[in-house]
């Protein structure tokens, strides 16, 4: 934000109260925050810039994707930039075995906010049973909706590690040697979004730029390393244009990680050359 300010772009923030949240009520804030932005410059149109979960927000939006509640896309953006966006989904939550729990699982020491690809998991020689952790819909909740929501699998591209624990049930469903879950199948028809946006498309009067990174190399994560990626999302899928009425810009940035794409200077330099 500092550094397109300093720039002379009227910056604006928005959040959002749950960072694994529903991704119809973030593209219905997203709306909201527009009207909000409008009022306050008297700009007729504004210009979008979304990283990761947000930018798959910002698309839905743009694309009228929505609940029967929802508000459908008002023309209102003249811009959208996304960052480290899968616009052709991901499978990370379920492409790496058990590796994923070690950091969720709380008898196995985790505390991270993110949804497992397992309901259970054996931590120091007994089964635990985390259904409310799983990235799952169970009878205890639903509680990674935007989760689900950007699932696509790429195993057919990206051959899966056949090295990692409990690999093949993990992703296909199944009770592993220390795992068990239902698999990414099981989860993308509990709500993946990714076709339905694809298809549903960007409207051609918006100028669509994708800004993806090419080196996975995030601190304290196990980086996605079967395919080229910044460490979560694979550039095939962050540079795929698939229903993308304008392509406006399509980089790949060479030494920066997902995370990186929404700080490092050389991504805000380049975010600053499409505003002009």
């Amino acid at each position: 934000m500092q550094y397109l300010s300093s720039r002379g772009h009227k910056v604006f923030a928005i959040n959002f109260p749950h960072k694994q949240g529903d991704g119809y009520y973030w593209a219905k804030q997203i709306h909201d925050a527009i009207q909000v932005v409008k009022s306050r410059t008297g700009a007729d149109k504004v210009d979008v810039i979304g990283w990761s979960k947000g930018a798959f927000a910002a698309r839905m939006y743009v694309s009228s994707v929505r609940e029967s509640w929802g508000t459908a896309y008002a023309g209102d953006v003249r811009r959208l930039i996304l960052l480290g966006n899968p616009n052709g989904g991901y499978d990370y939550p379920f492409r790496h075995g058990w590796y994923h729990d070690f950091s969720i699982f709380p008898e196995c020491g985790g505390f991270v906010n993110a949804p497992s690809p397992h309901t259970k998991m054996i931590c120091w020689g007994l089964w635990r049973n985390h259904p409310e952790l799983s990235i799952y819909k169970t009878s205890v909740g639903d509680f990674f909706p935007g989760q689900k929501q950007m699932l696509a699998r790429w195993d057919d591209v990206y051959p899966l590690p056949t090295w990692e624990q409990d690999w093949y049930t993990t992703y296909y469903g199944g009770l592993g040697f220390y795992t068990y879950g239902y698999g990414i199948n099981y989860a993308m028809n509990q709500g993946s979004l990714v076709n339905t946006i694809r298809s549903a498309g960007i409207p051609g009067s918006v100028a669509t730029y994708l800004l993806c990174g090419d080196t996975n190399d995030i601190p304290t994560i196990h980086n996605e390393h079967t395919g080229p990626s910044d460490g979560v999302v694979f550039i095939a899928s962050c540079t795929d244009t698939t229903g993308i009425g304008s392509v406006a810009g399509n980089v790949v940035m060479n030494g920066l990680n997902h995370l990186k794409l929404g700080w490092a200077e050389a991504a805000m330099a380049q975010i600053n050359a499409w505003l002009q």
